[in-house]
């Protein structure tokens, strides 16, 4: 029988294999983590080369899961993601049968989402909210593991297409991908060179079979079953949360949409609040936050950690906040500390 330790231990196995192959991105690591325990998808923005893609895919090697990559470009299509009705030709007669896109796996890397047109970044939207396709008049539903990553690149917007807002709130999290420090940049470098290091050696042995013969087979990787998933976030579902943990979240929701009543500043600021989807995803993320953490309960500190990822892709500025260099996470940080702690 699978005690709590056990899940526990396995989702921490999953965290640090994935940190294995990623260098100084622990923030990004822990926020894939609570995507996944959280059931919900990520929007992860970064410039080129700091391990965007890597992450994801690192996430999928250690997780018994089916993966998916959808490479997004301005000439996709809606059925090139979803899949479409396929003419058949059988025993029984010709007939159409459904052929499933890649959309249909447990993780769906979307890299690059701006670079595909609305309606193929609008054929994500049913699959990431009510999880299931609607092809030719038939439903499909996704695996009971479903989580859309999509990449997004900063820079190079011109031929891109920004994400509507509301395809964007259905993103629990925004995460952001910074540059790494000197010393990670170093460390970086040496794990590229150990892995060229070791596939040179992989390739050496599969043209030699005396040689392969000889070595003991490579370790496989760290594997986290599905189960181990959906336990923890049973676990996650009961956790307790306060009344007045309860009515924080909620006034912090509520302040992105009176700014004015806090201060003169995050009037001028912030133009358009955050929907009640806000509100849910900071629940489901400071809990899931609170578990991974060891506490059987939501602390205020879990929320504040995770509120930046809930509320910047959530949040509208005003014109006036962009010309004097105010950033969603600056209001957000303000918001933070001006409103009232339980």
């Amino acid at each position: 029988m699978t005690t709590r330790d056990d899940i526990r231990t396995d989702i921490q196995s999953l965290e640090a294999a994935v940190g294995e192959s990623i260098i100084g991105q622990r923030d990004v690591i822990r926020r894939l983590i609570i995507g996944l325990l959280a059931n919900g998808n990520l929007l992860i923005e970064g410039l080129p080369g700091l391990a965007k893609t890597r992450a994801i895919k690192a996430l999928s090697r250690h997780l018994e899961a089916d993966f998916s990559r959808i490479q997004f470009t301005p000439d996709l299509l809606p059925s090139d993601v979803t899949g479409s009705e396929i003419y058949h030709q059988g025993e029984g007669g010709p007939q159409f049968r459904f052929q499933p896109g890649p959309l249909f796996a447990n993780l769906v890397l979307a890299d690059e989402i701006n670079r595909a047109p609305a309606k193929v970044q609008s054929a994500l939207l049913e699959a990431m909210e009510e999880r299931q396709v609607t092809v030719a008049g038939t439903t499909h539903p996704m695996p009971e593991l479903f989580m859309v990553l999509a990449t997004q690149n900063p820079i190079e917007q011109e031929g891109t297409y920004p994400l509507p807002e509301a395809q964007m709130d259905r993103f629990l999290m925004h995460v952001l991908i910074h540059y790494p420090s000197v010393e990670e940049e170093v460390e970086v470098i040496r794990l590229v060179r150990r892995e060229e290091v070791t596939n040179a050696m992989r390739a050496a042995q599969s043209m030699d079979a005396a040689v392969q013969d000889s070595e003991t087979p490579p370790p496989q990787p760290v594997r986290i079953s599905q189960a181990s998933v959906f336990a923890a976030r049973r676990e996650i579902a009961n956790l307790h949360v306060s009344d007045p943990v309860e009515r924080y979240m909620a006034d912090l929701i509520e302040a992105t949409r009176t700014p004015a009543a806090l201060s003169e500043d995050l009037g001028r600021w912030i133009e358009l609040g955050a929907s009640p989807r806000a509100s849910l995803a900071l629940d489901r993320c400071g809990r899931t936050h609170a578990w991974l953490a060891g506490r059987d309960y939501l602390d205020p500190e879990d929320v504040q950690a995770i509120a930046h990822d809930v509320l910047r892709h959530r949040i509208g500025l005003s014109f006036e906040a962009q010309g004097d260099g105010v950033s969603a996470d600056d209001a957000i940080e303000e918001l933070i500390r001006l409103v009232a702690l339980p």
